[in-house]
């Protein structure tokens, strides 16, 4: 069976009553299914190819589309009883439940894909009755890869990571997408917690979480992520010894089903527990 991890800033993790061999399953499979998006993407990464606004005049492309197929197709002859909710195509499974679920984002930063910049990456989700256990964080492009299974150390290609100590925000550098996607409460509470940092960082979507897992920065907040956004950097972070929330201190919950609609949710990620407790009280988040 896994071990209980103790980690020093207090993070603790438990194992789930996985046998080792189910775990390493999971992951086996969860590394080809990353393999098999990055041979995708990596073709098309820097090379001409159309671009689509969706609905929500986000952009996808064939990258997506066709990566997103490759990794249904890979977890559908491992696991015919596994459920999958992609960001490209929703809901896959012919029963309206399941109790283990993948989620899926081919491509989670789709404007740095396109704009040439190799700080997206792929995100994998393994929920067992709706708790992440198993996450992969996945850069084709630089052949990173961050794992992180419940009750197990985070890795990055193979090797045990770990958030980094820091005690107090005025010491802390942070992490968010684009200052530009918040707006009204939501700016001026992140306005707050961004005037006590040491460094306010912009840029590199689900890169940003992988760099807080290896202990590189200290703190990412950020509004508006979808479930395939934050679900598979649930067991990354806490595997590191981080901790990762909603703006009120709540674990990230989300119900899978073909009935689901992919909400939006408010995160903040960090490295120490400490600096995370300064930010929830800086956001004010009712």
């Amino acid at each position: 069976m896994a071990t209980n991890l103790k980690f020093s800033n207090g993070v603790q993790t438990f194992p789930l009553g996985f046998s080792e061999q189910e775990l390493d399953c999971f992951a086996e499979v969860g590394n080809k299914v990353a393999d098999a998006a990055g041979e995708i993407i990596r073709k098309y990464f820097r090379n001409k190819f159309d671009i689509l606004d969706k609905e929500d005049l986000s952009p996808v492309t064939i990258a997506d589309q066709a990566a997103e197929e490759s990794m249904i197709s890979i977890i559908s002859e491992n696991f015919s009883s596994h459920a999958i909710f992609g960001e490209e195509n929703g809901w896959r499974c012919k029963e309206n439940s399941a109790d283990y679920v993948w989620v899926l984002d081919p491509i989670d930063g789709t404007k740095s894909f396109i704009t040439g910049k190799p700080l997206f990456g792929t995100l994998i989700a393994l929920l067992h009755k709706g708790k992440p256990i198993l996450g992969i964080i996945d850069q084709p492009v630089l052949r990173e890869r961050w794992i992180g299974i419940s009750g197990r150390r985070t890795t990055l290609n193979g090797q045990e990571v770990s958030t980094r100590t820091c005690a107090n925000l005025s010491q802390a550098y942070l992490y968010t997408t684009s200052p530009h996607l918040f707006s009204g409460d939501a700016e001026e509470a992140f306005i707050r917690v961004r005037s006590k940092v040491k460094v306010p960082l912009y840029g590199c979507d689900c890169y940003a979480y992988a760099l807080l897992a290896s202990g590189h920065v200290d703190i990412v907040v950020e509004s508006g992520l979808k479930p395939y956004d934050f679900l598979s950097l649930i067991p990354v972070i806490e595997g590191a010894g981080g901790v990762i929330t909603d703006w009120k201190g709540h674990q990230l919950y989300w119900d899978a089903s073909p009935f689901s609609h992919a909400t939006s949710f408010k995160v903040v990620a960090a490295g120490d527990k400490q600096i995370h407790q300064q930010a929830l009280d800086s956001l004010q988040w009712k």
